[in-house]
């Protein structure tokens, strides 16, 4: 296996102490807990998290606009309740936290019995599930993936804008139940806590509907010309978006260079306007990412002109680009 990297299993601790010498505007708390550096003192706090092996997800949306802090777990292994209440209590304000939670079991589970104990300490929380991977045909079932951070960005205008919990979570939820993603890879993660891939994957063959955690997709195929990838993804996108005006999310899945995405850009934009899409804002880049796989999801919100405003207004965060 060939990683940079000390040992295995420091990977997340030598990545955190990076990330605060990378960036001075947040701190690094109980181990394993990014957190602003200057805390906000009003207005609701805003924490997520989840396994590592995601970044810039979600350390890097740490930062004022967005998070107030972000919980990391071992790579692909949700956080322990302790490390998640630590963070609630360390950003906590009078109007309230609120948890922006990935739809895996074990972050479930972890951040609600974290809800509940800082709850039994007397600090008003609330939690949000984001589902936004349409490859899972059950609804509930949906595994939270790149719309992730868009709901990020989405919180943390209406915090910055004086919403109260209550509020924010109304909204928030509104918001979850339109945001449509489905990704795809053309080479698995290579993980590297256990020196395994994610998945196998012929040299000529493609995966579509993976998960963000190395996990396989819905089906394979052999590979094709992007044209014929993105054609392949919005049929199943627009099976559940009917609006044509949208906003989009191109995220690369970590290994995938500037070049290609920006290949995929341009295909993706021929394609909306020959189906006569309306595209409002693009965002292209890696965003949620599942550590060296080479690949990209679509993410695709129906076009509100707060939901632009959201995205549009200022974030310190340098990867929200």
């Amino acid at each position: 296996m060939k990683k940079l990297m000390n040992e295995k299993t420091q990977f997340v601790a030598d990545m955190l102490k990076g990330i605060k010498i990378m960036d001075n505007s947040v701190d690094v708390i109980s181990d394993n807990v990014i957190v602003r550096s200057k805390l906000k003192t009003k207005g609701v706090a805003l924490v997520s998290g989840g396994g590592s092996g995601h970044e810039p997800a979600h350390a890097g949306f740490v930062a004022d606009g967005m998070l107030d802090a972000a919980v990391c777990g071992e790579v692909f292994t949700s956080p322990t309740p302790d490390k998640i209440l630590d963070a609630i209590k360390h950003v906590a304000t009078e109007e309230g936290v609120l948890l922006i939670i990935k739809n895996y079991a074990g972050d479930v589970m972890n951040f609600e019995m974290a809800q509940e104990m800082a709850e039994m300490e007397g600090i008003s929380c609330q939690s949000v599930i984001v589902r936004d991977d349409i490859s899972i045909d059950n609804e509930q079932d949906r595994r939270g993936v790149a719309g992730t951070v868009l709901v990020h960005k989405y919180a943390g205008y209406l915090s910055d804008n004086g919403y109260n919990l209550a509020d924010i979570k109304e909204k928030v939820e509104a918001f979850i139940e339109k945001v449509k993603t489905i990704g795809m890879a053309i080479y698995p993660c290579l993980v590297p806590t256990t020196g395994q891939y994610g998945f196998d994957l012929e040299d000529d063959q493609m995966e579509i509907g993976i998960g963000i955690h190395g996990e396989r997709g819905i089906y394979q195929e052999k590979i094709e010309p992007i044209p014929g990838i993105i054609k392949r993804l919005m049929n199943e996108l627009e099976k559940e978006i009917s609006e044509k005006s949208l906003i989009v999310m191109i995220n690369g899945m970590g290994a995938t260079p500037d070049s290609e995405l920006a290949i995929v850009a341009n295909y993706f934009n021929e394609y909306v306007n020959e189906k006569g899409f309306d595209i409002k804002k693009y965002f292209v880049g890696n965003y949620m990412t599942a550590l060296d796989m080479q690949g990209f999801s679509i993410t695709l919100v129906p076009y509100d002109q707060e939901y632009l405003d959201a995205f549009n207004a200022p974030t310190v965060s340098k990867y929200f680009k």
